[in-house]
């Protein structure tokens, strides 16, 4: 692509005051998306869309089009958000190839993607976003799951991918608003609320709320949550624009941690041989005790963001981020007590019970900022990138272990009944209390090089300081570790012609020993170097018509020394894993009335350098060989439409230790739209259309979570 092509996607990049409303009745937002902007005001639509498909993302922070993106790139945007009536993470990861969700222990979002694991590798607009929480979507305008490290843009971890959720920003010289209100079958419902008022013609003033009740088929859960979001954008001249948002969380729900693997007597445990699936006919049953399972969030972001164009070729954009964030949860769940504590043997008709009550206060503050150079050199067109990002994360952790009067210890056996009682309980001391505090510093530099109309290459390196300071108060330990690392990423990409490219990459990352929370840190893993990650991938994208995209991707994604294994005789060595996979995504519009997000992966993820068992490798938990969705929607006229998904798992196991396998599952879902007028929409969601019995989410091989019934969801919108 030559450099003039190149020219409007620099300019994306540096308009973040203006945004596509979301919402199919907010007749004013799309007005302003169809009319434009005036010449003279420098700005394009941010983020615009074509139904289900997005032109381009935060993947190398230049707003390329994923076309021209040496990666594979999932994006759900609004529309697809609403028809679908996606509420969380995990809803979204249902019908994401290659991606998966865990259970997260009932209190946070928690993914697997390309086979590893992550609590952390959230961000919001780029920026990290990093705590243990529900991620709620009232305000987002669309969803990026990138795959494969991402340290060069991103930064440490993201050794399988990282989500970005991109925000709704305020649009000037529009106002227009829509208010939602939805229940579903088990009497769960939310009420939403997106208003955009122009101040002038250069500024405006937005804000998205939402309010919700929880409620399932599980027995005694219940919870509510609030969040609000005002935002400010503005032009200070022709060559300067500001956005400052703050934003309020306050969530508060039942913790759940599911059911645990089918009970055995003693002697016939659970084994790679013969292994265990989840305890049947407790569908609905709480393994725990109403009101004391219990988690809280507060959090308060405020984020601004500044750009100034000093020319047609030269821009800079910072972003500076400040999040408080108190978390709180407890818990009572089911363990393995054979395998965890040899203390306890339980029959095959009882379970063991364990809790811990579970505090953290985090300060994040992040800088980052970016200088974009677009421009020509001896032939070439350049989009050259550099940016640097530094920030402090200050945490306090806290856990109390939980101590049952009935056996003095932390593990009780009680009769396997509907429902569990819980003898008496007490969390009378702590068992960790830390403190850590954490710099980084972080310079990279990106060039997008466009040789001719048929080659992009795409190289940079990121350098990042990782200093970390760890009070361990229980044992009186003050720990250190510094990390300095360079991550590079490279990529080229063939165009036979404008609307295919054919492209190969090289991308690693790196995790501290501290991991994605920065908990684990002691005195043997603080020697030791970060994990590291390092994925190749082949790749072509079709753009088949404007609106309809076809993806495909094969790759390779290697972890390395990830954690310490003890052999019979003590000796311990570095482990790591291997995923190698296929994806294959089909998004966009088949016709004008017929739109369409259909994915498949294959993932092959298998553990390095640890025991086999049988002469067999072990396979790496929670990454289901095989991964099938299908979502569409057809307009059957101009008022009336009907959609249809499927999402297929096959089975996968609960650990590493391949104990215990998690059976695969179809679901269908469904949904009906009407627009009774301009201004007033109805649909009818229904999840699990045929009623199956499966299990959608695991955190452990006692922590497997049932799927929710046939359940409908009634919503109503009304814009103005």
């Amino acid at each position: 692509m030559n450099i003039d092509a190149r020219r409007p996607f620099r300019m994306l990049a540096s308009a973040s005051l203006i945004a596509i409303a979301a919402g199919p009745v907010q007749a004013a937002a799309q007005e302003a998306v169809d009319e434009g902007f005036a010449d003279d005001q420098e700005i394009i639509v941010t983020g615009e869309k074509e139904g289900y498909v997005a032109i381009s993302s935060a993947g190398l922070k230049t707003d390329t089009p994923l076309l021209d993106t040496p990666q594979t790139v999932s994006v759900v945007t609004r529309e697809q958000l609403d028809d679908q009536a996606l509420q969380d993470i995990g809803d979204i990861l249902r019908y994401t190839p290659g991606a998966s969700i865990g259970q997260g222990e009932g209190n946070r979002d928690q993914i697997t993607i390309r086979g590893q694991n992550t609590t952390a590798d959230f961000f919001v607009d780029g920026i990290r976003d990093d705590v243990q929480y529900f991620r709620p979507l009232y305000n987002i305008e669309r969803v990026e799951i990138h795959k494969g490290p991402n340290a060069m843009i991103f930064g440490r971890g993201g050794g399988g991918g990282i989500i970005n959720r991109v925000t709704k920003s305020p649009i000037a010289d529009h106002q227009f608003g829509e208010a939602t209100a939805s229940v579903d079958s088990f009497g769960a419902y939310f009420l939403g609320g997106d208003l955009n008022l122009s101040v002038g013609d250069t500024a405006a003033f937005r804000i998205n709320g939402l309010y919700e009740e929880f409620n399932n088929h599980r027995d005694f859960f219940d919870g509510r949550r609030f969040a609000v979001n005002p935002t400010f954008g503005a032009e200070l001249g022709d060559q300067t624009r500001i956005l400052l948002s703050y934003e309020y969380v306050d969530d508060d729900r039942a913790v759940d941690r599911g059911n645990p693997a089918e009970l055995r007597a003693a002697g016939n445990s659970c084994s790679f041989a013969d292994p265990c699936g989840p305890l049947a006919g407790y569908r609905d049953t709480l393994f725990g005790q109403p009101g004391t399972n219990r988690t809280t969030l507060q959090a308060h972001i405020v984020k601004l963001r500044v750009e100034h164009d000093f020319s047609d070729e030269l821009s800079f954009s910072s972003t500076t981020q400040y999040g408080d964030y108190d978390k709180l949860y407890r818990n009572i769940y089911p363990v393995d007590a054979v395998s965890n504590d040899i203390r306890l043997t339980p029959a095959s008709n009882s379970v063991t019970l364990d809790g811990y009550v579970d505090t953290t206060d985090r300060e994040n503050f992040i800088s980052q900022g970016n200088l974009l150079w677009t421009g020509d050199t001896g032939g070439l067109g350049h989009s050259l990138l550099l940016g640097y990002e530094i920030g402090q994360q200050q945490s306090a952790n806290a856990r109390r272990d939980i101590l049952f009067a009935a056996s003095n210890d932390d593990l009780v056996v009680v009769p396997l009944t509907d429902p569990i009682v819980v003898p008496a309980f007490s969390f009378p001391a702590f068992n960790r209390s830390t403190v850590s505090d954490l710099n980084f510093l972080s310079l990279y530099v990106q060039d997008q090089i466009s040789i001719g109309d048929h080659f992009d290459l795409i190289g940079g390196v990121r350098f990042d300081r990782f200093d970390l300071d760890v009070n361990d108060i229980q044992s009186g330990l003050l720990l250190n570790r510094t990390d300095e690392k360079f991550s590079p990423r490279f990529g080229a990409i063939y165009k036979p012609q404008e609307n295919i490219s054919i492209y190969a990459s090289y991308a690693k990352s790196f995790l501290p020993r501290s991991g994605d929370q920065f908990l684990t840190l002691n005195p043997t893993n603080a020697n030791l170097a970060p994990e590291t990650f390092v994925n190749y991938e082949i790749g072509v994208k079709w753009d088949l018509t404007s609106g309809l995209s076809l993806t495909t991707a094969l790759f390779r994604l290697d972890r390395d020394d990830q954690a310490i294994l003890l052999d019979n005789q003590g000796n311990s060595t570095l482990s790591g894993s291997r995923t190698e996979g296929v994806e294959f995504q089909l998004v966009g519009k088949l016709t004008d009335q017929w739109q369409i997000n259909a994915g498949y992966s294959y993932l092959d993820g298998q553990q390095r350098n640890a025991s086999s068992v049988g002469g067999q490798d072990l396979r790496l938990f929670q990454v289901p060989e095989h991964m099938i969705s299908l979502w569409t929607k057809y307009d059957v006229t101009e008022q009336f439409a009907g959609g249809i998904g499927v999402t297929h798992q096959s089975s996968q196991f609960a650990t590493n230790d391949n104990t215990v396998r998690i059976p695969a599952f179809t679901r269908v879902d469904a949904a009906l739209y009407y627009d009774v007028s301009e201004s007033v929409q109805v649909q009818l969601n229904v999840e699990n259309l045929f009623d199956a019995d499966y299990y959608p989410a695991v955190h452990n091989n006692d922590n497997i979570s049932t799927g929710e019934p046939l359940n409908a969801r009634l919503t109503v919108k009304f814009g103005f």
